[in-house]
Parts: C-alpha cells; structure tokens; sequence
C-alpha cells in the first residue's frame, strides 16, 4: 500500500507538473522592460555577477537595448567566456556584434571583482573611476545562496559580506560618479526571503549562530534597508535607488542545496515548470534599469515589472539608518 501511495503521489505530481508547463507555452510573453533596442544607447551599465543566471540574462538584454555593458565578476576567464557567448548569441538573433558601428547593440566589458575582499572592490572602483567618464546605471546583481558558514577575505560572515556589504563598498564608491552622471540609477536585486530575515545588531557576523537559511534573508532585508536609507540620502541628486525581487528563477545560486539522487530528476521536472528562466527573471531588472515609467521612481520594492508592499521591518527608518553607520564602520569608510 505504501508502494502505490509513493506512485500515486508521484503521479500526481507530475500531471501537476505537465499541467503547469503546458501553461508555459500559452502563458504571458516576456516582458521586456526597457522596450525598443537602442533605448540604452550611450548609456554605461555595471553589472556585478553578470557571467551567469539573472546578471547574465539582465546584460543580453541591456546589451540589445544598445547599453555599454560592464561585467563585474569574480572568474574574469568565466566572465571572459560568458561574454563571448553573449556576443555570439546577439549575432545569430540577427544584431550587430556588441562593439559594432553597424547598428545599436551595444559595447561588452569585463572587469575583475570579487566582492568577498573589500581590497579587490577598491581596486575596482579605482581602476573604474580612472578609466569610466560616466556610470548611468549600477545594477547590484551577484549574491551567494546559503552557504555552509564561512568568512570573506576581510572576515565577515559570507552571505552579509558579499550580498550586502560587498555592494556596500562599491555602491558608495561609485556615487560621485553616478552623481555627475545624472540622471542616473541604481538597482539592487533582493528577494522576497527577506521576510524570514532579521537583524540582530548583536551577532552581525553570525559567530554565535549560524542558520545558512536565516543569514541569506538577513542579507537580503538588508538590501531593502540599504536602498530604502540610500533613496533618502540621495534625495535631490537626480540618482534614483530602487530594489527588486526577481522571484524563483533557475540559475546556480542554488549550488549550495543538497538535494538527494533519487528526488533530482522530479525536483528538476518541478523547477522547470514552476521556476521562472533568467530571462523572466531579469525583467524586473531590465526594467528599472532602463525605462522611462520609473523616472524620478525611487526608494521602491518592486516585483514583476510592478511596485509591491513591504513588511515593517523593511521600512523601519532607524534600523536602516543603525545599519548603514554600521555598515561604514565594516567596510573602513568611517573609523
């Protein structure tokens, strides 16, 4: 009886799951943010994470929207090798290679930065700031997904160094390029985990505790935190700062999550139907990063291309403010 409960179920879940693919091919099309191709033209993008999974959809469509494309990643030959793919993928959609003079695509870069090491963001921002006139859009992209515990080069807990202090750095590096840039815009990608996340002043770095799920929702609330204190700040500069939850969407974050042999091939049949593609989930990005419905938009949450509500804790004034004089003292910019 057991034996043909198990099937049953099984079963069951794969007519659901048939049934939610069928849905794939009469569903909505993908919606593409920024619109026209040539809408970015002239315009210089930073991607961080941008050689796989959501940075890497975000850059092939910023690319056709004629943007400049910088790729800030961590394995500059992955990045190398991505970016070619990427070339190649816009030259057989029939578009001009990035770089060309022959139409609107735009240019492809990759630059190292690992943001694990705040050494290596500084270096970065450095050679960026030598090196770029302007910076019209900085999309804070890369992430790490519930890792077993482990520390940054500069010893913080991985998924608070990297998902938000990481982006902490750079972001405050590159403001006084962004300013004289304007109009200009940053975006971060956070997720609706958020929700199970707080932050506990008292154990920032996790050494008394550590539950991998918990800390990759702390970091993403702080993201919300992060942008919703930096709207406030940059009041007046005509830099918008908005963030974003891309949904569930099948890339490698998930590198981390052990799941057991014999549930993989269901688990990905199941993925495959519910989870959106990079693609999908990079509309949100592509979104803010480009069109001209959120001009002027800032201090946000956004969801689907559509601003949605956030919990209290996201928007609570004196925790964003607590953890961004924190956060500066964590990364050296104060002492």
């Amino acid at each position: 009886m057991a034996l043909v409960a198990t099937v049953a179920a099984l079963l069951a879940a794969l007519g659901g799951t048939v049934w939610l693919a069928a849905r794939r091919f009469v569903g909505p099309s993908v919606r593409h943010g920024g619109g026209d191709s040539g809408l970015m033209h002239g315009k210089t993008v930073l991607i961080t994470g941008a050689n796989s999974g959501l940075g890497r959809a975000t850059a092939a469509e910023l690319l056709r929207l004629g943007a400049r494309v910088i790729m800030g990643c961590r394995d500059r030959a992955r990045a190398e090798e991505a970016a070619g793919q990427l070339r190649r993928e816009l030259r057989q959609a029939g578009g001009p290679g990035p770089g060309s003079d022959a139409g609107e695509a735009g240019e492809l870069v990759v630059r190292e930065l690992d943001l694990a090491s705040l050494r290596s963001v500084r270096a970065f921002c450095q050679e960026m700031l030598q090196e770029e006139p302007r910076l019209d859009v900085l999309i804070n992209n890369a992430g790490i997904f519930q890792c077993p515990y482990m520390k940054t080069e500069d010893g913080f807990e991985m998924q608070f160094g990297v998902n938000h202090l990481g982006h902490f750095l750079l972001t405050n590096l590159l403001l006084g390029l962004l300013k004289s840039s304007a109009p200009s815009r940053i975006v971060v990608v956070s997720s609706k985990l958020y929700k199970y996340g707080d932050i506990n002043f008292e154990d920032l770095n996790s050494e008394q505790s550590y539950n991998k799920s918990f800390c990759y929702s702390r970091s993403k609330l702080a993201n919300i935190l992060f942008t919703r204190e930096l709207a406030r700040r940059l009041e007046g500069t005509n830099v918008t700062v908005n963030v974003l939850h891309p949904g569930i969407v099948r890339t490698n974050l998930g590198r981390h999550i052990h799941i057991p042999l014999l549930v993989k091939p269901l688990f990905n049949l199941v993925s495959w139907a519910f989870f959106k593609t990079p693609v999908e989930g990079a509309q949100t990005s592509v979104y803010l990063a480009s069109s001209p419905e959120v001009e002027g938009v800032s201090g946000k949450y956004f969801g689907d291309c559509k601003e949605e509500a956030l919990l209290p804790k996201a928007m609570d004034e004196s925790v964003a403010r607590k953890l961004w004089d924190i956060s500066e003292v964590m990364v050296g910019i104060l002492k």
